[in-house]
């Protein structure tokens, strides 16, 4: 297949993610149940079986198995990550506004820049730093309303937690580029759920949850990491980078029009900033690739 097809198709398959993950913020809005733990382990359970069963599909059972047992450390700590991140998703949409919650993940790439660089010594552009330097002030605008008690700041600070765990699962799978993450996120899904079994209220559910948290778990969760996995070895990570920002583009567009929830001004002032550094920086890495090696 030529490269030049290859790369649109991984276009597609990234887009396609960012799409998917981007509804994650509307379908968990319709939840009539308030257990933030009965929610992480119902959706953790469906898309441990979705993902389990793309594995199975693409790789059959006996090489799925080898996947999982060769991650070793590196996958454990992708793992990790995604526990923290999930659970922490999940738990901040009781707190604060799903923008706060998307805009602030939209600033991973710089944070992982900034963690590879105190991590593991990794050149770090000046472009770069002032990109992260400017997702830093935007950040800050965002949780100023928490600062002030207009919103809570567990919820930015859960929201904040979430960058941080994607940037730390971006530094280690980066540097074990080798290894297939995804049966890491399997492991995380199953790891969210055993902990999210010991705190539940009540496991049953009305009926119309469990279709929701269906969708939250196996499409909104599993079908996207699929699309994820399948697109994103495909392209250069600053295209990459570039099409995941649909999903903070698109995220606070479902909930406004689905549950009228509008953002505040400091989240939308914030969440710009965020934005447009991130926006320059992968137009920035994209010039840079047609002159000269990738860099951070």
């Amino acid at each position: 297949m030529p490269q030049a097809h290859l790369a649109r198709t991984g276009a597609l398959f990234v887009f396609l993610s960012a799409a998917t993950w981007s509804f994650g913020g509307a379908i968990a809005r319709y939840l009539s149940t308030t257990d933030s733990f009965a929610v992480i382990f119902w959706r953790s359970l469906f898309a441990a079986l979705f993902l389990i069963g793309f594995m199975w599909w693409r790789d059959g059972i006996p090489k799925s198995i080898g996947l999982i047992k060769a991650m070793g450390l590196p996958g454990l700590g992708v793992a990790t990550c995604f526990v923290v991140a999930s659970m922490s998703f999940v738990t901040a949409l009781n707190y604060t506004t799903v923008a706060n919650v998307l805009l602030m993940q939209a600033g991973t790439p710089l944070l992982a820049a900034l963690g590879s660089w105190i991590i593991f010594r990794e050149k770090v552009s000046m472009p770069t730093w002032l990109a992260i330097f400017t997702v830093m002030f935007g950040v800050g605008v965002m949780v100023k309303d928490s600062l002030t008690g207009q919103i809570s700041p567990i919820g930015d600070g859960l929201a904040l937690l979430i960058a941080i765990a994607f940037a730390c699962s971006t530094v280690i799978a980066r540097r074990n580029s080798h290894i297939d993450m995804q049966p890491a996120v399997f492991i995380g899904c199953l790891m969210a759920m055993s902990i999210a079994a010991t705190q539940v209220k009540s496991f049953p559910m009305i009926g119309s949850d469990y279709v929701l948290l269906f969708a939250f778990g196996a499409l909104n969760l599993g079908l996207g990491l699929a699309f994820y996995a399948a697109g994103i070895r495909l392209v250069p990570s600053a295209v990459g980078a570039l099409i995941g920002t649909a999903e903070p583009v698109l995220g606070p567009i479902w909930v406004w029009l689905a549950h009228d929830e509008i953002p505040s001004k400091s989240t939308l002032v914030g969440g710009s900033i965020v934005f447009v550094a991130l926006l320059l920086h992968v137009l920035w890495q994209l010039y840079q690739s047609r002159t000269t090696p990738e860099k951070i």
